[in-house]
Order: structure tokens, then C-alpha cells, then sequence
């Protein structure tokens, strides 16, 4: 049985009209993190030059969206927040299609390294990440406990392991 989907779809940096929208579909991607719908408003206006979302171009539906900022005080460096894929487009490499076009965009001129934080059990973003070390990497990748469950999350939440990945 063939499970592809075709779609077509809108790649682009949101605007602040996204925000509520990129909310709920977070809010869809069990197990992620939902933050405000606030927080995803000042993400996709003070943050929109390192954020991007893919939409259906059929129906204008947000399939997906990455949050990233450059680091304050290491601004060669790209923090990927988060990654959401709605499920209806997961499998189709269009988390790593948002990546690629937002590591290409002028925001991103001068990122000589991306970081991120991955909990162990969450096999898709590390395939998402480990790619990308592969793809676009010019070195060793690092892996290290960034936050750890007791300590930081009082065991209401797993370790995050930071994984910084050199490019070229």
C-alpha cells in the first residue's frame, strides 16, 4: 500500500499572524513542549528571520515549523528550538527541508555551528540532526547533558542532551 503524500507545499519565514496557528499545531505534536501562544507570537515576530514554516499550498494548513534564534553571546551559533512536523506530512523530510532552507537564508549567513537539544528516546530528531552532522557537518558532532531530569526538570521531565554540530 503506498502511504506517500503529495503535497505541495509554501516554505517561508512566519509573521506574527502565524503565531496562534504555529501553537496549535505544536499543541498537535505530542510530546512537545507547548509553550504560550504568546511565546509563539514574539517567535514568529521578534524571531521570524531564524524561524521557518511550511504550509499545504492547497488549503494554506501549517504542516510544519522550526524555531531557532542565533545565540546572543556566540552569534555564529544557531539554537534550533524546536522542530514540529504535523502528521499528516512526518516522513516526507520536510523537517529537514525547513532546516536546510533556514541554514541557506540571509539570517544565517555567518552560522558556523548549529546547537539543539534532544531528549535520548526521541529517534526522530536525532535522525533529523545526525543528518545534517552528515550532510552539512565539517567535523565531530558533540554530545553532552545539558539539563538533566532531576536536577534541572525535578524528574518531571527527561534529560536534554545538547548537540552542537560544526559546519562548514
Amino acid at each position: 500500500m503506498d502511504t506517500t503524500v503529495d503535497l505541495q507545499l509554501v516554505l517561508r519565514h512566519p509573521n506574527a499572524t502565524d503565531g496562534r496557528e504555529v501553537n496549535q499545531l505544536i499543541d498537535r505534536c505530542k510530546p512537545l513542549d507547548t509553550n504560550s501562544t504568546y511565546c509563539n507570537l514574539l517567535q514568529c515576530s521578534h524571531f521570524a528571520d531564524t524561524c521557518m514554516l511550511a504550509e499545504d499550498e492547497d488549503d494554506g494548513t501549517l504542516l510544519g515549523f522550526i524555531s531557532a534564534y542565533r545565540k546572543p553571546a556566540e552569534p555564529d551559533t544557531l539554537f534550533v528550538w524546536q522542530v514540529a512536523i504535523d502528521k499528516r506530512a512526518r516522513g516526507e523530510g520536510l523537517a529537514r527541508r525547513l532546516l536546510d532552507n533556514l541554514l541557506d537564508a540571509n539570517a544565517c549567513k555567518g552560522v558556523r555551528r548549529i546547537e539543539t537539544t534532544i531528549t535520548p528516546d526521541n529517534a526522530a530528531s536525532w535522525g533529523l540532526f545526525e543528518s545534517v552532522a552528515r550532510d552539512r557537518g565539517t567535523g565531530q558532532a558533540v554530545r553532552q547533558i545539558l539539563f538533566e531530569q532531576e536536577r534541572h526538570f525535578g524528574g518531571d521531565s527527561k534529560s536534554e542532551i545538547l548537540y552542537r554540530i560544526p559546519l562548514s
